[in-house]
Parts: structure tokens; C-alpha cells; sequence
């Protein structure tokens, strides 16, 4: 994954977005004196690509009842 400054970012921005069109990866921005990772730019087809998520820890164990109203009283979100 490259790495660029927001200055270099502002300075080379269509560049960086042609780039990461023909190649595909990902560019992270670095912020401030210590060139910390702040931020990421993705291409969007990533974001479109990724697989649903999973239940994970609670997969087949947690279950849900879908309401028709939505609501719930203050009682009933208490006794859950």
C-alpha cells in the first residue's frame, strides 16, 4: 500500500485516483509531523465486493424478533 502525505495527496490527487483506477490498491494518508496513518483511500469496487457479514461468535446461538411497529416501551427494553 502506498503512502502519502495530505500535501502530497492535495498536490497529486487525479494522479493518485488514475493510478488506483488502473492498479487497484489502496493509498494511505499519513498526518502531522510523525507521519501517522490516519486514513485510507479504497477503490470503490472493494466496498462493493466485500462479502456480507457473519453473526461471528454468536452464529447460530442468537436470535431476533422483528417487530411490525418498531417500537419498544421503556419496560420491555428493560426486561430484555
Amino acid at each position: 500500500m502506498k503512502t502519502l502525505s495530505v500535501a502530497e495527496l492535495k498536490a497529486q490527487f487525479s494522479e493518485v485516483l488514475t493510478q488506483m483506477a488502473a492498479d487497484g490498491e489502496p493509498v494511505a494518508i499519513s498526518f502531522g509531523r510523525r507521519k501517522e496513518k490516519v486514513a485510507a483511500i479504497v477503490p470503490y469496487r472493494l466496498l462493493v465486493e466485500s462479502r456480507p457479514r457473519v453473526l461471528g461468535l454468536l452464529q447460530g446461538r442468537a436470535r431476533f424478533k422483528l417487530r411490525e411497529d418498531f417500537a419498544l416501551s421503556d419496560e420491555e427494553f428493560l426486561s430484555v
